[in-house]
This record gives C-alpha cells, sequence and structure tokens, in this order.
C-alpha cells in the first residue's frame, strides 16, 4: 500500500514487525486499546488514513483507556527527565517564573484532587501563562465535560505526535 508520495515514516511504520509498531506507538499514546486499533488497521495508504484511525481509537476509548492514555502524560511544568516528547512539548514552561512554576504545581495537585488525574492539555506551542490560565479555567468543569476536553486534548497530542513519526522524526 505504499507509494512514491507515501511518507518515508508512514512507509517505515507500515512495514515494521508488530512489536516494533506498538512500540511506536505506545510513544504517541500509552493506551493499550488505542495502539491496538491503530496496529489493526495497518498498512496505512496516507498519513491523513493514519490521523483518522488515531481519531477513531481515541474517540473509542472507554474510561480505563483514557486513563492508560493520561497515566503516559507528566504533570505540565514537569515533564520525565531524560524524556525528550515531554521536554519538546512543554517547552512553554521552560522559561516560566519561579513563582509561574509555583502556581502551576499547586494548580495541577488541585486538579489532580479534584479529577483523579493529571491535567492534560496539548501544550506544544502554548506559553506557561496559557496553560496556567486554562488550567484555571477548566479545574471548575463538571467531570463530564472535563473528560471531553480531555480526550480533544489526547487526540490533539496523539495528531502532533503521529505527525513525528510519519515525517520520520521519531524513533521507529
Amino acid at each position: 500500500m505504499t507509494t512514491s508520495s507515501t511518507p518515508p515514516g508512514l512507509a517505515r511504520f507500515n512495514t515494521l514487525e508488530e512489536h516494533a509498531a506498538r512500540s511506536a506507538l505506545r510513544e504517541v499514546c500509552a493506551a493499550t486499546a488505542w495502539a491496538d486499533r491503530l496496529l489493526a488497521a495497518r498498512p496505512y495508504a496516507t498519513a491523513q488514513d493514519l490521523y483518522a484511525a488515531s481519531d477513531a481509537a481515541t474517540a473509542a476509548l472507554g474510561a480505563d483507556g483514557l486513563a492508560e492514555a493520561m497515566a503516559g502524560h507528566p504533570p505540565i511544568g514537569r515533564p520525565r527527565p531524560g524524556d525528550p516528547t515531554s521536554a519538546r512539548e512543554q517547552r512553554g514552561m521552560a522559561g516560566a517564573s519561579d513563582a509561574l512554576k509555583a502556581e502551576m504545581l499547586e494548580l495541577n495537585l488541585a486538579y489532580q484532587d479534584t479529577f483523579g488525574h493529571v491535567f492534560l492539555i496539548c501544550a506544544t506551542g502554548r506559553t506557561g501563562e496559557q496553560m496556567r490560565d486554562a488550567l484555571r479555567e477548566r479545574i471548575g468543569n463538571p467531570p463530564e465535560r472535563e473528560r471531553d476536553i480531555v480526550r480533544v486534548e489526547l487526540g490533539k497530542i496523539n495528531r502532533i505526535r503521529l505527525a513525528r513519526l510519519v515525517e520520520g522524526e521519531a524513533r521507529a
């Protein structure tokens, strides 16, 4: 199904052995059910096909799958040491003032107490202040509304990470 117009990363992903493809997908999203759905639909003719499959798999995640996906994300302002993906995505917090970092820690803990999971936001391209403002706004949401927002944010993150995979920038 690969053609000369298939991006190199997508062509490589389509031909990976299942364990290697699963590993690449788990770097994108920690949810097993999400990875299973994407693996089952290989090979992908286009990047858009892969993104559509990701969107469908994200939408289909149950409560456990969503929790598993969120568990793969560190809190905003505290990327995992040695994890270039979370450091790159949370770049907007890198130059934040100590006061903003302290406020984010406090808000993150309050959010986790309220919802039982990390505050998930597509941090790519956002400043620390924008992430803080979003957290302030969302902490008052009812759980059902917040779960819907988390699913949308997860979908955005997955697409950005898949794009890196498709473009051949991620390890495959």
